[in-house]
């Protein structure tokens, strides 16, 4: 991401004019998400510092971002960044030396002062992980027996670690890795893997020779996008079936813990976890509150809508993980894509799921809609709406069974007693304005109606969800910006 090296060389400085003794630093300052939550765990550092906007435009005159991970290597939790955050109220002075900038690109033991500055193979320790995890001689023979993929990197952090493991490790043909060339701004695209700015891949994949997987990653690594020929996946079904079939992988062939999705992701995995006999818990989105279950050892899988996936190999969301734990299933099973989802569906049932997101939308403009579903609340349960009787509506809360804090305001629900649901919620990912994101969910246990296009089979509950948000008026948007 542009500016990285020059922010690198300016932490390091500091780091070392405020006595720390050793830094480890990933070569050319690439170090995916998920790689440095390995890194700090293997290494057992004391945490880490990650570059990054997540799956935000980069450039000039884009997003530039700086995040700090704790020693079990995933996000500061609320009372760490609060106590930053109040630092950053009482801050008088800074300490920095005056030295030549750390050769960040050679990989080797540097010095800085006092402190040491290794500079290591981003790729070596997570790639060893992965191995550890995934069967990669079956794979190996299920590209071997003419199966064929593709990765878009997006010319994102991915693009080396895809290489290494899925050209290098599993032998696919070169070429296999799309865009895998790490661009400052991302060659002028938005690294966000899902239909609208992986296109060029979608394309792909719906083409008549279209490869047997399709899969992307975004900026830092920590999301995915799975595809089969001519066959979305949406992130709830691949959490979903990535639990059913999880014996299938040698990293979790003695079972899960349990199971975890933030609120907004469909309820597919629930059913899963039901039929398993696993608990499975429901957070509010953000990364952290996986953490917590997975540190106590309440949970071995987790994902969130956003196309985010993982579990508790390390912990923050993983894509090149979900992809490699997908190539597992697919060669374990010698099935296609689209037929294990459809069988998925045959046997836990089917959740039509969708999010639309109106991004850039005028904050004020936002926080009328939002305000606009929770003025109706007290009139909605008992009412139909959507051919559905509203049973409950709710500002999603969440007490942390591990520690026992409690978040409020997580998002609106619209509960029907069909199961049927919506949910509204602003999204704080993004840096022009707001984004309003819809959550539309029907459950379908019928194998004869389990193939509608989901826009189709959520019809009503879309046509609802814009006369309770009263979003066209409020807003002026007459349709999403993005669709999954």
């Amino acid at each position: 991401r542009f500016f990285n090296r020059h922010a690198i060389q300016v932490i390091l400085k500091m780091a070392a004019a405020n006595g720390v003794a050793r830094v480890l630093v990933g070569q050319g300052g690439i170090l995916s998400t998920p790689a440095a939550s390995c890194v700090i765990r293997k290494h057992a550092a004391q945490g880490g510092i990650i570059l990054s906007a997540s799956h935000n435009p980069g450039g000039p005159d884009a997003d530039f971002g700086i995040k700090y991970n704790i020693a079990n290597g995933g996000p500061a939790p609320e009372g760490v960044t609060e106590a930053i955050y109040a630092q950053t109220r009482r801050i008088e002075r800074y300490r920095i030396i005056e030295a030549s900038d750390v050769p960040i690109d050679k990989l080797g033991s540097h010095t800085l002062g006092a402190m040491r500055v290794e500079v290591i193979d981003p790729v070596e320790d997570y790639a060893a992980l992965m191995q550890s995890l995934f069967d990669f001689e079956a794979i190996q023979r299920w590209l071997r027996d003419g199966h064929s993929l593709c990765f878009d990197a997006m010319h994102a952090v991915t693009g080396p670690y895809a290489k290494t493991i899925i050209e290098g490790l599993l032998g696919a043909p070169r070429g296999s890795v799309l865009r895998g060339e790490p661009k400052e701004d991302f060659g002028g695209g938005h690294p966000d893997p899902n239909l609208t700015y992986a296109r060029d891949l979608v394309d792909r994949m719906y083409d008549q020779h279209a490869p047997d997987f399709g899969a992307a990653s975004d900026g830092d690594g920590d999301r995915n996008m799975i595809l089969g020929r001519g066959f979305f996946v949406t992130p709830s079904d691949s959490l979903a079936i990535l639990a059913a079939n999880a014996h299938l992988a040698p990293g979790y062939a003695e079972g899960l813990a349990g199971v975890a999705r933030s609120m907004p992701t469909s309820q597919a995995v629930d059913r899963v976890a039901e039929a398993l006999g696993l608990d499975c818990y429901e957070t509010p989105t953000g990364w952290k509150f996986f953490g917590n279950l997975m540190d106590a050892g309440k949970v071995t899988l987790c994902g969130e809508e956003s196309f985010g996936t993982g579990s508790n190999h390390v912990r923050e969301k993983d894509g090149l993980w979900a992809v490699l734990f997908w190539l597992n299933i697919l060669a374990a099973r010698r099935e296609s894509v689209e037929n294990i989802v459809r069988g998925h569906w045959r046997r836990f049932g089917r959740n039509y799921y969708s999010r639309h997101d109106y991004e850039g939308v005028d904050a004020e403009s936002a926080a009328s809609v939002l305000q606009h579903v929770r003025d109706q609340f007290s009139s909605l349960p008992g009412r139909m709406l959507a051919g559905r009787r509203v049973r409950l509506c709710d500002d999603f809360s969440y007490i942390d069974p591990v520690d026992g804090s409690e978040s409020r305001q997580q998002g609106l629900r619209v509960l029907f007693e069909d199961g049927a649901r919506i949910v509204f919620r602003l999204s704080g990912t993004g840096t022009s304005g707001a984004t309003i994101r819809i959550y539309l969910e029907s459950f379908e246990p019928d194998p004869q109606r389990q193939g509608m296009d989901a826009q189709h089979a959520l019809a009503d509950l879309i046509e609802a969800a814009k006369q309770l948000s009263n979003l066209q008026a409020l807003t002026g948007r007459t349709r999403p910006t993005v669709i999954t």
